[in-house]
């Protein structure tokens, strides 16, 4: 359905001219509605073309399509077999997010929602993001701003992203060659106990976490502490459905992180890692090599 509204949105984009970006690189972009002249109905066309990055638009006014691509070789073409997911920051507000293609808007995020911080998917097969700014008598304060990500959407990284599949049950545990593999390519991994949980979302929990070995961490989701500065402690999102069990055992966690929090995936007892891994460091089938010591 074509909203009546945007009518003349539409005809823009179709119409529309190049405009110089007014800060931007291949991830992120950071615009100003304030240099958009009043009278002209071209629409900013922005290009992104990271798995991860953000947007931020000062003051909007008008509107700007924002073309979100991986960064894979042109010719390749398989935006389709992606899907983008957005959270917007808590304070965003001033526009409306739509998602257009061939002419066809259909509402994403409204300005009145952004300001829960949830996260929205869609695939890219779906077209590009349409922000239109919000008409207001005082845009001083206004400011939309968003947080992206790129999966793909099929394969491991579509199947473990949280945000593509919340009521997915990824209780089973890992087989043994999941393990290694997520061992050397999760976003963290490292040892520890569940310390207690805390109250999360209808489908995750978060828990607590204290660890006395850290392999590997992205975005320093673990921040380091002890009385000797020996321990790292953190939270960890966990669905709902799986159970965890605070103190006592030490287990090997691993997962990924997205938007700035961390997500659990394998994660079996560390006295059973231990034993996998040596077992496949004597035939040679561990895929990297790690200090267990």
């Amino acid at each position: 359905m074509l909203w009546p509204w945007a009518v003349h949105w539409i005809t823009a984009v179709l119409l529309c001219r190049a405009v110089a970006l007014s800060s931007s690189d291949q991830c992120s972009w950071r615009g100003s509605g304030l240099s958009h002249e009043s009278h002209r109905r071209d629409v900013e066309q922005v290009y992104l073309r990271c798995s991860q990055g953000s947007l931020e638009w000062l003051y909007p006014t008008g509107a700007i399509i924002v073309n979100l691509r991986p960064n894979m070789e042109p010719s390749s073409g398989h935006v389709g077999g992606f899907h983008a997911c957005i959270k917007p920051q808590t304070y965003s507000q001033g526009s409306h997010v739509y998602l257009e293609r061939a002419g066809e808007l259909k509402l994403l995020l409204a300005e009145r929602e952004q300001a829960k911080g949830m996260v929205h998917c869609f695939s890219l097969a779906d077209g590009a993001l349409f922000v239109e700014a919000v008409p207001q008598t005082d845009i001083s304060r206004r400011i939309t701003a968003f947080q992206y990500e790129l999966v793909p959407s099929r394969g491991p990284g579509g199947h473990m992203y949280p945000y593509l599949h919340p009521g997915l049950d990824l209780c089973e545990p890992c087989s043994d060659e999941e393990v290694l593999m997520a061992m050397c390519t999760s976003d963290f991994a490292a040892s520890g106990v569940f310390q207690d949980v805390a109250p999360g979302t209808d489908n995750h929990s978060q828990v607590r976490v204290t660890l006395s070995r850290l392999f590997r961490q992205k975005n320093k989701v673990f921040a380091l502490g002890g009385t000797r500065g020996q321990s790292w402690s953190g939270l960890v999102n966990v669905p709902k459905q799986c159970r965890v069990h605070p103190g006592g055992d030490e287990y090997l966690l691993t997962g990924s992180v997205h938007f700035g929090e961390a997500w659990l995936g394998c994660a079996p007892h560390y006295k059973d890692f231990l034993k996998l891994y040596m077992r496949a460091q004597r035939t040679g089938t561990n895929p990297c090599q790690i200090d267990t010591d």
